[in-house]
């Protein structure tokens, strides 16, 4: 990840953080109506759901200059959500549905160059996740990673 890129998406969140509550929500709406088979997966009060995740990411991005911090955290995260029964495909359903929120929130200012540089980032935390939750090494990303940006990118 470039220092451009980690620029982009601090300035990115900030503009959703005044939105935060309705990005949520959207992110869970999409993730449900797209991926329908998922939603077995969560219970209890999803604004609660969705205040948590706004949570995770703010700390993600403002962690962004010392990663090494977040390695652990980022791997019992998904150690606890492979507990929870979550695959290693379920992210690509959420990067799919979380793309979709910030393109939404942040409009014309979802240019390609800020999507780049959020695929970079969730690429990287799914990757400490997954690893975390004992996948192994075929984070689908690869997938995923293809389907954006084509396969020479994928590596």
């Amino acid at each position: 990840m470039t220092p451009q890129q980690k620029q982009m998406v601090k300035d990115s969140w900030a503009q959703v953080l005044p939105i935060q509550d309705a990005a949520g929500k959207m992110f869970y709406q999409r993730l449900f109506e797209t991926y329908p088979e998922v939603r077995p997966l969560f219970k209890g009060d999803m604004d609660e759901q969705a205040r948590k995740l706004m949570g995770m990411l703010n700390t993600a991005v403002n962690g962004l200059d010392r990663l090494d911090t977040l390695e652990g955290p980022l791997k019992a995260s998904g150690k606890a959500h492979a507990g929870y029964g979550v695959k290693a495909e379920d992210y690509d359903k959420v990067a799919d549905a979380f793309l979709w929120t910030l393109e939404q929130g942040l409009g014309d200012g979802f240019t390609p160059e800020v999507k780049e540089a959020w695929v970079v980032t969730y690429t990287t935390v799914a990757g400490v996740m997954i690893e975390g939750a004992g996948y192994g090494a075929e984070a689908p990303r690869s997938r995923w990673w293809q389907s954006v940006f084509g396969a020479k990118q994928a590596s």
